[in-house]
């Protein structure tokens, strides 16, 4: 019986290092996209505008338009309110106070104010970058992707590991680049 049980293992430690990272990043990101239609097909937003990058499944639904024609360049410094929640709606990090509050996250030593960086630079997770340059100056979105542009197989706090990521986001102000041209 052990030496079934020894040979059972070797099979499986033999089998499983035969597939590369590249196969198995893509297993992930084919199971994040199920889990995020899955979501969409029990949490549907009500959206205004979207659209669904392909190639990286990132989502973006615009819950409000501002029609400002403000868009953000490479450079730009932005100023962002956003929620950030697990498909399974729980909110682990908001800017917002009062969201903070009734989701038990609050933090009495953080300063909760719009989230600011500049566009470009890595600053932040792709998958929030990318919704956050896909947006005009006020518009509100929820910005869904899978957890490769978010924190990957990386846990980070109560975010669990290959975890497709939900922000509601508002492009609250861009600052213009100080070096580009105009």
């Amino acid at each position: 019986m052990k030496k079934a049980g020894a040979l059972l293992l070797s099979l499986v430690w033999i089998f499983s290092s035969c597939v590369s990272d590249e196969e198995n990043a893509q297993i992930i990101f084919d199971k994040d996209i199920q889990k995020i239609e899955k979501y969409i097909t029990q949490n549907p937003i009500a959206s205004v505008k979207e659209e669904i990058d392909g190639g990286t499944g990132i989502r973006i639904y615009w819950t409000e338009l501002s029609g400002s024609g403000d868009k953000v360049s490479v450079g730009d410094t932005v100023f962002v309110n956003y929620t950030g929640k697990l498909l399974s709606n729980l909110v682990f990090d908001t800017s917002i106070e009062s969201i903070a509050k009734a989701n038990n996250v609050y933090d009495a030593n953080r300063t909760y104010e719009p989230l600011e960086f500049i566009i470009g630079l890595g600053m932040v997770i792709p998958g929030f970058e990318y919704g956050v340059f896909n947006i005009e100056k006020g518009d509100k979105a929820s910005v869904i992707f899978p957890s490769l542009y978010g924190y990957g197989s990386q846990a980070n706090a109560i975010i669990p590991p290959n975890s497709p990521l939900i922000f509601e986001i508002e492009l609250v102000d861009i600052k213009d680049n100080p070096l580009a041209d105009d």
